[in-house]
């Protein structure tokens, strides 16, 4: 029963482990993305616009 439970509790403890760094992970990612996103639109208020309206 001892070996049974150490393997559970090491699934468990390892699948944890993965959504913390999956969660970490896409929030890094998340947070990137909104700022080059965030950075071109500075960028073409900086412009005028004239970019955008031609694109």
């Amino acid at each position: 029963m001892m070996e049974k439970s150490f393997n559970l509790l090491q699934t468990v403890a390892t699948a944890g482990v993965f959504s913390c760094v999956a969660c970490w992970y896409g929030f890094m990612f998340g947070r990137e993305s909104a700022r080059k996103e965030l950075g071109n639109i500075i960028e073409d208020l900086r412009r005028g616009n004239s970019t955008s309206k031609e694109a």
